[in-house]
């Protein structure tokens, strides 16, 4: 039988549980979890968060790459 979308949990923003307004780029180790193994940026369907915080990690992975916290790959 497949599983279809009403069959599946309601993702859930991570920032947004967790009260958190700000994507830090400093914080690489909260980060880590939003990218690949290939480090790419993973997208909205894979990560759960909401366009807000999509926005915001992406943005603030993009800073922690340049300031050398993460790395291009």
């Amino acid at each position: 039988m497949p599983i279809t979308n009403k069959d599946r949990k309601p993702k859930s923003c991570h920032f947004c549980l967790n009260n958190k307004l700000i994507v830090d780029y400093k914080d690489v180790g909260t980060l880590r979890r939003f990218v690949s193994a290939q480090m790419k940026i993973a997208p909205r369907r894979r990560s759960g968060l909401c366009a807000l915080h999509q926005r915001g990690v992406a943005t603030a992975v993009k800073r922690a790459r340049q300031a050398s916290l993460m790395a291009f790959m």
